[in-house]
């Protein structure tokens, strides 16, 4: 009868007309976010848009979203000398490696504070969180790893520093927190040890801010390029942003004239070419974004909420 009386409940729920006022609301709420999508996605389209336009075209022309002509120039010029397939290879290493390096250490230290029975837990998230607020400095950093630990030309270099970002680790922390004491308990109880819990129990439950911190992890090594110029001068280690970086200046150094479509002469459109590194420099990791899309709110959110 309870059951008959809650189905009828929500059906009749589910009949409820929404008033004028509610309809208008969310008419404005839709405008209000088609709006700020069409704002964002726009200026990506007119870069992608303008690397295959000619020089001519992107000097006449200050917008649009479909070049008349399609050039390949800037392409051309990127990827002619090998450099640029190096850099996106070593990018995708230090990547790959460096994401996976920090989230093993952050996990390993976020499972033990997360612990409310580990003797200490407070002491050590208090340290964690005054690196948050306090760092050597750049000086001493450079003095540590490249004269004391000697990681010059080694993409030990770019992982090891940031071996675990404090707010990422608090976020996981967080979440493995919020993880119900009965599953660890039932595992003890079957004679399971911490290393056992977390590997089978903790991490297969906390998929969602894993995809989430991952993500985070391996865009900030994808677009990290200053300790990449500082460590790295070995130019077939370089990542692809400093590769990037040498070919917008060796670009901008020659010498062009916007009356002239410069592809059909052989030197390179300096304007398509900043845009076709820009994308270049950001297609690769915006292909990952949809793989763990359905993780990222919820894993970011659950995580950063409790404590």
């Amino acid at each position: 009868m309870a059951k008959s009386k809650m189905v009828y409940r929500t059906k009749h729920a589910n009949r409820i007309k929404r008033t004028p006022g509610d309809q208008v609301v969310q008419v404005l709420i839709y405008l209000i976010i088609a709006f700020c999508a069409i704002v964002t996605v726009l200026p990506f389209i007119y870069v992608v848009a303008g690397s295959f336009a000619t020089e001519r075209e992107l000097t006449e022309r200050a917008f649009f979203l479909f070049p008349k002509e399609i050039s390949l120039n800037a392409y051309q010029y990127i990827f002619k000398t090998g450099d640029a397939l190096r850099g996106l290879r070593n990018s995708i290493l230090v990547t790959v490696v460096g994401t996976m390096i920090n989230m093993f250490f952050s996990c390993t230290l976020a499972y033990p504070l997360s612990r409310k029975y580990f003797k200490g837990r407070n002491f050590f998230t208090n340290m964690v969180i005054v690196t948050m607020l306090f760092s050597g400095g750049m000086v001493p950093s450079y003095i540590l790893i490249a004269q004391i630990l000697h990681l010059t030309n080694t993409y030990w270099a770019l992982w090891l520093p940031g071996a675990i970002n404090a707010f990422n680790m608090i976020i996981i922390k967080n979440y493995f927190q919020g993880i119900p004491q009965e599953l660890e308990e039932a595992a003890r109880m079957d004679g399971c040890n911490d290393l056992f819990i977390f590997w089978k129990i903790i991490l297969p439950v906390s998929k969602p801010v894993l995809a989430s911190i991952s993500l985070f992890y391996a865009v900030t090594h994808w677009n990290s390029y200053f300790n990449a110029m500082m460590y790295i001068n070995d130019r077939d280690m370089e990542v692809i942003q400093i590769v990037l970086r040498r070919i917008i200046f060796l670009t901008t150094s020659l010498t062009t004239d916007s009356t002239f479509d410069w592809g059909a002469f052989g030197t390179p459109p300096e304007k398509a070419v900043k845009m076709a590194t820009t994308v270049v420099a950001t297609v690769p990791i915006l292909i990952v974004y949809p793989f763990i899309q359905k993780y990222f709110t919820k894993g970011v959110m659950v995580g950063s909420v409790k404590g």
